[in-house]
């Protein structure tokens, strides 16, 4: 889709959003996207014509970059110059309401469409070489739901749950996730309730072809556990687990084989960080510290497009030194 020009002066300051937007723009594997969701959009056969798969799903990616609900998102259309240039709107087409961003998600939802579009971001990065499968970090961070009764239902969202970290009690959900050793990107996402335990979900972030697989203290057992990838002589997987933390305090550094255990726990945790830097996009750069919706599976779907616009924005340099992806 062709960018409207709009006849207006959008360029006197180099805003940082105006920057985020330009770089996304190039990033974005728009055509594929839209391929991927337009056999399953309306046809507008009947009624006003639809709006354009590519404009609402420009809009709904602004949603979870600028932390906008679905009304929140219309204002800002009618507001914003940026993000009508962003979306293709000039300023006597239609704009998209509500009740229009609303049925895009829905949409989504319905089909579970952020699950591919994940899919499609990673096969785009496997393609550029940016993404390797020799092996998989795992981890799980919180995020919060409200714990207040004091809504029309008079209740709390019940698949959410409450878990105890540390001394502080957490009331939501868990987001689980599988990142590749080399890169840090994002290939799988899992999203369950707070009170799961980060062990049993992580046999099912490995997206089946890695060979080593790390994790924090928390996975303890995980290669003991009945999903654990059978053995073949195609492929060995071995996790590598960090060591309980009142055990590694009690090793001895004047003795030779505890001070070479110390070493292999050092390399294991700079290997391990990475996985903080997916969560720290979605949390920092995109503003997602709270679910936005009712339901495990509402927030999950969202989960998927949050990672896969993660994985965009952590390679966006390397994307547009290489071959800059031109918009449809």
């Amino acid at each position: 889709m062709q960018q409207t020009n709009l006849g207006l002066n959008l360029s006197t300051k180099k805003t940082r959003k105006r920057e985020f937007l330009e770089q996304m723009q190039q990033v974005v594997p728009w055509r594929d996207l839209v391929a991927l969701i337009a056999p399953c959009a309306p046809e507008g056969r009947k009624g006003r014509p639809p709006f354009p798969v590519e404009m609402l799903l420009r809009i709904h990616f602004m949603q979870q970059w600028f932390t906008l609900r679905d009304p929140a998102m219309e204002e800002a259309l009618h507001d914003m110059p940026l993000f009508r240039d962003f979306a293709g709107l000039s300023w006597d087409s239609a704009t998209p309401d509500e009740s229009t961003i609303l049925r895009f998600r829905h949409l989504l939802e319905t089909h579970k469409l952020a699950e591919q579009i994940l899919q499609t971001v990673t096969d785009l990065l496997v393609s550029k070489k940016l993404l390797l499968r020799t092996g998989t970090i795992v981890d799980a961070t919180l995020i919060s739901a409200p714990s207040s009764t004091k809504n029309s239902t008079k209740s709390r969202d019940p698949e959410m749950r409450q878990t105890k970290k540390g001394n502080q009690w957490y009331f939501g959900m868990k987001a689980h996730i599988g990142v590749d050793a080399d890169s840090g990107l994002v290939h799988t996402v899992r999203g369950t309730a707070a009170n799961v335990s980060d062990v049993a979900q992580a046999n099912s972030l490995l997206h089946g072809q890695e060979t080593d697989g790390y994790g924090d203290a928390g996975y303890q057992g995980v290669d003991k556990r009945p999903d654990m990838p059978v053995t073949t002589p195609e492929r060995k997987l071995r996790w590598h687990i960090a060591m309980k933390r009142g055990k590694r305090k009690s090793l001895d550094p004047q003795q030779p084989i505890p001070a070479l255990q110390e070493q292999l726990e050092q390399v294991k945790s700079k290997i391990r960080a990475k996985v903080e830097h997916p969560f720290r996009v979605i949390k920092r750069q995109f503003g997602h510290v709270h679910v936005r919706y009712r339901g495990l599976s509402k927030n999950t779907q969202q989960l998927h497009t949050l990672f896969a616009l993660a994985n965009l924005w952590m390679v966006r340099a390397r994307l547009l030194a290489s071959s800059p992806l031109r918009p449809v």
